[in-house]
């Protein structure tokens, strides 16, 4: 059985490229939790895959493209992005926001 409880300094980032960082908070077969620093200007180019992902904004303002509908999301805001369904982040203002998927990224592992 994977550990209950995880510290945070306990978890490592990952430089993704000189725009963002990846940590990945928690992860378990079926859920994972993942925390991702974007800086002004950074680009996360469409895409899609299985996983259903759900983004929470912490911190800084992003433009999502979601099945082609578009809308500005900051602080407290989130997107839910379906299995399949092509999207995109633009960041406008750095920040950080956390991605829920389901089933876990064995690619991010």
């Amino acid at each position: 059985m994977k550990s209950i409880f995880l510290k945070y300094e306990e978890t490592t980032t990952k430089k993704i490229n000189p725009f963002m960082e990846r940590r990945i908070l928690t992860h378990s077969e079926q859920l994972m939790m993942v925390e991702v620093t974007l800086k002004k200007d950074g680009v996360i180019p469409m895409h899609n895959h299985v996983h259903e992902q759900m983004t929470h904004i912490l911190t800084g303002t992003y433009e999502f493209e979601v099945d082609g509908k578009q809308m500005i999301l900051a602080k407290g805001d989130t997107a839910y992005m379906p299995s399949n369904v092509f999207h995109r982040v633009t960041c406008l203002e750095s920040g950080t926001f956390i991605d829920v998927f389901t089933p876990a990224r064995k690619d991010f592992l």
